[in-house]
């Protein structure tokens, strides 16, 4: 019984041991994601099946063979059907790529800059001091009970829920990449150069990702942590950390 549920799908926002789907999704886009993988390996399921039994029919069945594999007719039937399915797959496919390049009017817009290897945000639009400070990864030793091994990091990027969120993102040094799966986000950090996502949280939550870039030998130890709250919570977050300042 053990064994079987080791092989069961587990939804989390965060990687899980023997997890065989994606991450449960936490913004629209996320969601829109993961539809479209959802119906996309349906289909794709369903062509295996079909083309799997015609060729095992033409194999062992000479009336399957002479109609499935010679004549002018199957090789055309067989150029237009994968032809009109890869035009099926990609309708849906570029309006999602268009979608995640549109930014709605963001409430609140931070900065992320990637380092070798650690992140940094900024908090410029906030009302009073600007909030900036860097986000390093919690080495092993120091790591709590449940804590996340590789993906636990010293200061959380503190996000309000059901707010409208743009990220600037550039690198400071290589490429680097700000990636979180549940979050439907993946940008390129280039140096010299500013690119930006729009997100926006629907549930409160801690959401992991890391920097998807070969950007060095440290590559796998510049995780991110999104840290979901509400906005009350947030404006005593933003106060607190003034009071730092």
């Amino acid at each position: 019984m053990n064994n079987f549920l080791l092989f069961l799908p587990i939804y989390s926002d965060s990687p899980e041991p023997y997890q065989l789907d994606v991450q449960d999704a936490a913004s629209p886009m996320g969601e829109r994601l993961v539809f479209f993988h959802d119906n996309l390996m349906f289909l794709i399921v369903l062509i295996l099946v079909i083309i799997g039994w015609l060729m095992f029919s033409s194999i062992f069945n000479k009336h399957y063979y002479k109609y499935l594999v010679e004549g002018t007719l199957i090789e055309i039937v067989w150029t237009l059907i994968p032809a009109i399915i890869l035009l099926f797959i990609a309708f849906p496919s570029l309006q999602l790529l268009y979608s995640m390049d549109e930014i709605v009017e963001p409430s609140l817009t931070v900065k992320a800059i990637g380092h070798q290897w650690y992140w940094s945000y900024e908090y410029s639009d906030v009302e009073g001091e600007s909030i900036e400070f860097d986000s390093y990864m919690i080495p092993t030793s120091d790591l709590e009970v449940g804590d996340m091994r590789l993906l636990e990091a010293d200061n959380r990027l503190v996000i309000p829920v059901n707010t409208e969120i743009r990220v600037v993102i550039t690198g400071a040094d290589v490429i680097h990449c700000f990636a979180i799966p549940s979050l439907g986000v993946k940008v390129d950090a280039v140096p010299g150069r500013l690119n930006q996502a729009g997100f926006l949280i629907k549930r409160p939550g801690v959401y992991y990702g890391q920097c998807s870039e070969i950007c060095g030998s440290d590559h796998s130890f510049m995780p991110i942590v999104v840290e979901g709250v509400s906005q009350e919570k947030f404006v005593n977050w933003i106060i607190s950390k003034q009071s730092e300042i």
